[in-house]
């Protein structure tokens, strides 16, 4: 396993938690760096995204609530989630994808369980 997921757990709702990712710099260097989440009996669907400039995109369902971020000195990226509601409820993957700079590969994190519940 490339990267290194880390920060899932149980949370009530309206809680926060914070996600890491972590992985070489050989693959931090060129990729965006992506944050998906599945859900059981759920399509896996991506949830945040940034770049290596730091522009980010997100998923109307976290926009406002969830904030990613990107460390390069340590080659981490973060996924900093408020205001949780039980359908967060999700394993949550990183993701790193290469391709917008000509390479042709992509490297998954394990997974990490977020479970938002009273």
């Amino acid at each position: 396993v490339q990267l290194q997921a880390s920060g899932g757990g149980l949370v009530q709702p309206g809680g926060s938690l914070r996600l890491s990712c972590v992985g070489p710099s050989y693959i931090f260097s060129i990729s965006d760096m992506n944050w998906h989440r599945q859900a059981p009996g759920k399509q896996r669907e991506l949830v945040a995204t940034i770049v290596a400039g730091g522009s980010t995109v997100y998923a109307d369902s976290v926009k406002d609530r969830f904030t990613i971020s990107r460390d390069s000195a340590k080659n981490t990226v973060y996924l900093e989630m408020n205001s949780l509601k039980p359908e967060d409820s999700a394993v949550y993957y990183c993701n790193a994808d290469a391709r917008s700079r000509g390479v042709d590969k992509q490297w998954w994190g394990q997974g990490t369980l977020v479970t938002v519940s009273s």
